[in-house]
């Protein structure tokens, strides 16, 4: 056999060096061992398997991580002015000199907050993210507290780093988690979030995703719901090279409901991966997912949705609709709705559509004088209103719509020869 033969593939060469990082640690763990199998034998998930049909991890083959900034003060600059306790984390570590504690809820650093919901053996990325992590943020809201707002940031400039994450709020509690990942340089974040929502319980998370052009971001996120409890969630994807944000919703109590919106802006050569799992496992339950996206470029959105509906969840209501707004001849989108029922009394629906500004809105707004870059932001803006709607969180909102605009200013000149 030829030494070419023998070269192993990008993707398993990748594959090999996580691996190699990991056993060049010292301390013996028998449930990273367990990932470190499980990686080694299923690797990193390729086009080849379905969820993954849309999007390919080739990217990273190429991709040479910089050597991370000891001072990150610029980065913390950069967060939304949010006036709230917050966690920062820079390269995946807890920065305590960065972070405002809150007060009135629990929350523990220092070591990967496990939770009891990932499943490393059915995704690749969390037996990845099981088998190196090494810090995370462990929340806890007890019984009937309203935890008010709390910051969780990512600052990075470069390595690879796979936070763990869990949240937990006991039966009526309450908090508004404002998730915000940004960097600069090339860098790989791959966190994974365990999220348990008790009884009457409501947690609001609102994710910002502006990591640096060149960065990858690989999300992983369990969320379980119990009876009459909210998840609600919105995701707002702007940055990164390359980015999956992954979610798998279980309704696991009746009248428990998850909503699951996002909005993801791309130009260039990016690519974003929206992929979500919604499983009613009870009765009278609800999910909401309205996806809009974005696309200038070269650029490539993708969602997949599929919403399960087992046997004993009767009167589920489900609802999902993807939009794509396609603004160069060259943009795609990858649409994927899925229904999988097996109840006979549901209320479940699904929708995609895709297309372009529309000529005679256009038309109707450069006639009354309005120049075409601005005509052309004016809808563009109204296409996404829609997308933050839902957000209640006047800070947030304020921010996700600076960093909307900021965006657009950054592509009109594109738009502005693609017209």
């Amino acid at each position: 056999m030829s030494a070419a033969a023998k070269k192993p593939a990008p993707l398993e060469a990748v594959a090999g060096a996580f691996l190699a990082r990991y056993e060049a640690r010292a301390e013996p763990d028998a449930a990273r061992a367990q990932a470190a199998d499980l990686f080694r034998t299923g690797g990193l998930p390729g086009p080849r398997e379905e969820p993954w049909h849309y999007t390919t991890l080739r990217p990273l083959a190429d991709a040479v991580f910089d050597t991370p900034h000891t001072d990150a003060s610029d980065l913390l600059a950069r967060l939304p002015g949010i006036a709230a306790p917050r966690l920062v984390f820079v390269q995946g570590r807890f920065c305590p000199g960065f972070s405002v504690l809150p007060a009135g809820i629990t929350v523990r650093t220092g070591a990967p907050a496990w939770g009891t919901l990932a499943r490393p053996a059915l995704e690749k990325l969390v037996a990845l993210n099981s088998m190196l992590a090494e810090d995370g943020a462990d929340i806890e809201v007890a019984d009937g507290v309203d935890g008010g707002t709390l910051v969780l940031a990512s600052l990075a400039s470069g390595g690879a780093f796979h936070p763990r994450h869990a949240i937990r709020l006991g039966r009526s509690a309450r908090l508004t988690l404002i998730e915000v990942n940004l960097g600069t340089g090339t860098y790989l974040n791959n966190p994974v979030f365990s999220v348990s929502v008790a009884e009457d319980a409501i947690l609001t998370h609102l994710r910002q995703q502006t990591e640096a052009p060149d960065a990858f971001h690989l999300s992983t996120l369990y969320a379980e719901i119990a009876a009459r409890g909210t998840y609600d969630g919105f995701l707002l994807t702007l940055g990164a090279r390359l980015a999956r944000m992954e979610v798998h919703a279980r309704l696991a109590g009746e009248k428990a409901v998850a909503h699951l919106n996002a909005a993801q802006l791309l130009g260039g050569s990016q690519h974003a991966d929206f992929t979500t799992v919604v499983t009613h496992d009870a009765p009278a339950t609800t999910s909401r997912q309205t996806v809009k996206n974005v696309l200038t470029g070269r650029a490539r959105g993708v969602f997949q949705g599929k919403i399960q509906v087992s046997r004993i969840a009767q009167k589920t209501d489900g609802y999902q609709m993807n939009q794509a707004l396609l603004l160069s001849a060259e943009a795609e989108i990858d649409s994927k709705p899925q229904l999988e029922i097996y109840a006979d009394d549901v209320k479940c629906s699904h929708g995609a559509t895709v297309g372009e500004l529309d000529a005679d809105q256009l038309f109707y707004l450069r006639s009354r004088g309005v120049p075409e870059a601005e005509a052309r932001s004016i809808l563009v803006r109204a296409f996404l209103d829609e997308a933050l709607d839902p957000i209640a969180h006047e800070g947030a909102r304020e921010a996700m719509e600076g960093m909307i605009a900021a965006w657009w200013d950054g592509q009109t000149g594109v738009q502005g020869g693609a017209a």
